[in-house]
């Protein structure tokens, strides 16, 4: 089979990328240094796939970790690049940081492939390299501006060396200039599930509702938008790895109409910060404690794709909605690596009042703790099928309520001698 080293791969959108590739015949190699994500992720990539991906703990920024990597790897015929900072405000605060971490990761790669002569390379690019646009929606043809920050700005960067390099026949490249992943993989195995404070939208709209985070920030609603806030074309994580996979088939069938090729991978429809928090509490039952911020540095104001071209030559097209995506991130823990171990101390169980001692996440799998008193256990399964924002029922005498911290959560309590025999875990009990 064809091996694939998929840099970042146990990130957000590398991840959701391994899980497509490997169901589609596959071997993927990823190479991540964990740096903004878990190892837990590569256990759940093969609960949902049953085929376990080779992971290297390596980071690709230090060359001779790079070239090692190579050297024990020498069936790789093709990388998809993920590895990257990606903060927009934090690139403004630490701009070496950025270009140090960003240009250097492809550098040593271009260089591992050219050593070997390894041609196929899709770039994780971004509609930052438009910047502020002059006219809506953005076909590829549309003129590239200077970076409002230093992220936009590596992306722009790695662009350039993608063509030069291209124009010398070194490489055959793929930039994929996407808009806005949000959502999860519908199995809530794995997702948007940062290390530390995230950085993007969804994670604060999940870890808010949950109780993680007191309150969210909606930076600006004095933008020239319907209502203020930033619009972007958010798009389903799922539906950004499948045209990963559409463009290294691209690559590898040689199909290209040249050495450089750049498409965007969008919904070609806009939505604002505050529809998004509006699809979240549709979906959710609830609502979400957020206030308006001070602008952020950095941020664009509006700005969405024309897919056209990308559908036509991909063969690809963005499949889910604004609610699909909020509906798959709710079914995600929404803090840590799915399998993280949340105390009673959080927040989140003592606003809910869980009487526990701790608990464990799995996703679509049940979890036990044992509360102090009374000798009860209490088990919430996440599942894709369940709804509603709360639940309550009647098991064994007892009446549990649980206002749930996330959409797809029930939960019911059995002593621990006997297995629960409620309605609900009768009719879940294959999950």
């Amino acid at each position: 089979m064809t091996k694939i080293l998929v840099t970042g791969g146990a990130g957000f959108i590398g991840s959701h990328t391994t899980v497509e590739l490997q169901q589609q015949g596959y071997t993927v190699l990823i190479a991540d240094n964990l740096s903004n994500t878990n190892a837990g992720v590569v256990d759940n990539i093969e609960k949902i796939t049953s085929i376990r991906p080779l992971f290297e703990k390596v980071d690709l920024s230090v060359q001779t970790e790079c070239a090692a990597l190579f050297e024990r790897h020498p069936d790789i015929e093709g990388v998809i690049n993920f590895a990257a900072h990606k903060a927009v405000g934090e690139s403004v605060e630490k701009p070496l940081m950025y270009y140090c971490n960003n240009l250097c990761i492809v550098l040593n790669v271009l260089n591992e492939m050219q050593r070997r002569g390894i041609k196929n390379f899709v770039q994780s690019s971004s509609c930052t390299v438009y910047g502020e646009p002059d006219q809506l929606p953005i076909t590829e043809t549309a003129p590239l501006k200077p970076a409002l920050a230093p992220y936009g700005n590596t992306k722009k960067m790695v662009e350039d060396i993608l063509q030069d390099c291209a124009k010398q026949d070194l490489v055959h490249a793929i930039a994929l200039r996407y808009f806005n992943p949000i959502g999860a993989h519908p199995s809530a195995l794995i997702g948007e599930l940062p290390n530390g404070v995230p950085n993007n939208l969804m994670p604060f709209i999940t870890q808010t509702a949950a109780g993680i985070r007191e309150q969210l920030s909606v930076f600006g609603n004095d933008y020239n938008t319907p209502d203020g806030t930033c619009i972007r074309d958010y798009i389903h994580v799922v539906d950004l790895a499948k045209s990963h996979v559409a463009a290294l088939r691209r690559l590898l069938q040689n199909k290209q109409k040249a050495h450089f090729e750049t498409f965007n991978i969008g919904t070609g429809n806009g939505f604002s910060v505050l529809q998004v928090i509006q699809s979240f509490e549709k979906m959710s039952g609830r609502k979400l404690n957020y206030r308006i911020a001070d602008r952020r540095e950095g941020d664009i104001e509006k700005i969405w794709a024309d897919t056209s071209y990308s559908n036509h030559e991909l063969g690809w097209h963005a499949e889910q909605s604004l609610d699909d995506m909020t509906r798959d991130a709710l079914a995600t823990p929404p803090h840590g690596v799915v399998g993280s171990t949340y105390c009673s101390t959080d927040s989140a169980l003592q606003k809910h009042r869980l009487p526990t001692v701790g608990h464990t996440v799995y996703g679509r799998q049940p979890f036990f703790s044992t509360s102090s008193a009374g000798r009860i256990t209490y088990t919430i399964r996440l599942s894709a099928q369940c709804c509603s924002p709360t639940w309550s029922a009647p098991c064994r005498g007892r009446s549990v309520h649980i206002p749930q911290p996330m959409l797809h959560a029930r939960a019911c309590c059995t002593s621990r001698s006997r297995a629960c025999v409620c309605d609900w875990c009768s009719a879940h009990a294959g999950l």
